[in-house]
This record gives structure tokens, sequence and C-alpha cells, in this order.
């Protein structure tokens, strides 16, 4: 009888543990911005900016979609010099490889080769291999002759073609906070205003062929018998400080603190994330120029 008792609370233990990939989500950051900002309605904050014919809404849910023909892309009606932007996403499932699907900031229209960006982008995959999410960070653009790319990239604790997942960027006068499902993944602070972006910027969502780059460096290329590549975009945010705002406008924030910055809980998640997700970091890459990065160097 002992044995049996013994048996039977050692199944119970079992399987009051959890599962294996519980030791694999995040922990809680304990604060959610997201839910500090309304969504809106995609007409109401965004127009097409290209591909029109690539595009349908349907209760709010935009589908982007690239086939051989062309991508597509949408963007703002007004620019911004800070706030929290961001959209609820999923993506397509199966070999999307050449493809990025992306959500970014960007002014490239207003200052063509001399730009500032800020990019959420998800690299295209072959069939068995997980997404791998972007995020980059351009200041004036390529202005010097140089492109310097801020690279950070995740392979994300989720499948992000199985459900919709929110991704932000929150941008403040002093630094960029990229955020998934309200998971702060990347804390960019402003060093000085070389290495910052400071001029209005546009909230953009596209999907494009980057065969030459996207996949392991350019070595599969988009295959359009797979088309079309889908992008679905719906919980559209975006508020904070428009350019046309008065400068008193008070920006917004990550932090349930006044003066910004992220909370212990939050600081801990996003140390969760590198140590699991992170698998490419430009300043911990050797071959980098790290003179012209000078927000490696605490």
């Amino acid at each position: 009888m002992a044995l049996f008792c013994f048996f039977f609370l050692s199944l119970l233990l079992i399987s009051m543990a959890p599962s294996s990939n519980a030791g694999y989500w995040p922990p809680s950051p304990g604060y959610y911005p997201s839910s500090k900002f309304r969504s809106m309605a995609f007409y109401k904050g965004f127009r097409n900016l290209w591909g029109p014919q690539h595009q349908s809404l349907h209760n709010n849910a935009l589908s982007i979609w690239l086939d051989s023909t062309s991508g597509s892309g949408f963007k703002s009606v007004r620019p911004f010099r800070s706030g929290y932007f961001g959209a609820s996403i999923k993506l397509q499932p199966g070999y999307t490889a050449g493809v990025i699907t992306a959500f970014y900031l960007s002014n490239s229209e207003a200052h063509p080769g001399y730009h500032d960006e800020v990019d959420i982008e998800f690299l295209g995959t072959t069939f068995g291999k997980p997404y791998t999410l972007q995020t980059n960070v351009y200041i004036r653009g390529s202005g010097d002759g140089r492109i310097i790319g801020r690279e950070m990239k995740f392979h994300l604790w989720f499948d992000p073609t199985r459900d919709f997942h929110h991704y932000a960027i929150l941008w403040s006068p002093k630094e960029l906070i990229f955020l998934v499902d309200d998971i702060p993944i990347r804390r960019y602070p402003r060093k000085s205003a070389a290495s910052f972006p400071l001029r209005p910027m546009w909230v953009y969502g596209s999907i494009w062929d980057a065969s030459s780059w996207a996949t392991e460096d350019g070595k599969y290329k988009a295959d359009y018998r797979y088309q079309p590549f889908v992008g679905t975009y719906t919980n559209f945010k975006a508020t904070g400080c428009s350019a046309y705002a008065p400068r008193w406008c008070r920006t917004v924030s990550a932090s349930p603190y006044r003066w910004g910055g992220l909370t212990r809980r939050q600081h801990m998640a996003m140390r969760w994330v590198h140590s699991h997700s992170l698998v490419y970091n430009y300043c911990r890459d050797p071959k980098r120029d790290h003179s012209l990065t000078p927000e490696c160097y605490r």
C-alpha cells in the first residue's frame, strides 16, 4: 500500500510540474505598454504607399503580399518626432526565403540618401528553419558614403506564423526600445546626437523581395513557386508627439516611471531574451569597426 501511495504521489508531482517548454518563455515584464494606447482604424492613421492591388483590408486586418509582379507597402498619415508605434503581425509559414516583412520608422522620402530608420524586419526562411527577427537602426543613412547598420537578430520563443503577436518600437528623446508582446528585446540609448534619430519619421509597413541578403546572406532566394507571400497586420497603434505638435508635447514611455526607462522586471525579461533568443549582436562582431558605433561602449 505504501509503495502504491508513493507511486501515485510521484505521478501527481510529475503531472503538476511545468512542461519542458515553460523554461523557454520569457519571465513576465510586469508592465505592459501596449495596454496604455488605443488601437486605431487603419484608414485613420495610415494610407497605401505602393502596390495597392496587393493589399486587402478586412475587419481592420490588413494583408499585404508579394508575388512576381510586385510587393506592397503602407505609411502613416503623419510624421512623428517621438512615440509608441506597434502592430500585431502574423507571418506566412513555409518557404519564404528572400522575403522581408517589415514594420519600421523612416524619413527616407524626406531625406533621400541621408535618412534615419528604425527597423523591425522578419527575414524569410526555408522549410524547417525559424524566422529571424532583425532590429536595426540607421542614422543619417549613407550620406557620408558609409552605411552603418546596427543589427541585432533574434529567433523568437514562439512560431510567428501560428498567431498574431504584437511588435512595437518606443521612441523617446533618450532611447529606443523594441518590444515583442510587451517584452523589451532591445534598448538602444542615445549616446550622442550623431548616433540617434532626432528628425521626424513616418511609420511604415511593407513586404518586398530582398533575395540578395535576407536569408543566410543571400544564399537562398525568393522562390515564386510559393507565391503569394503574405503578411497580415492588425491592432495598429501610432501615438506620440507628431512633427506638428508643440515643443512641450510630453513623450510617451514604456515604463511606469515618469522619467522613463525600464523597470527591474523589464530588464530581467530582456536579459532572458538576450540569453535565449539573441543570435547576432553587431556590438560583438569582431569584423565591425566599433569606432563608428559609440553606443557599443558603456
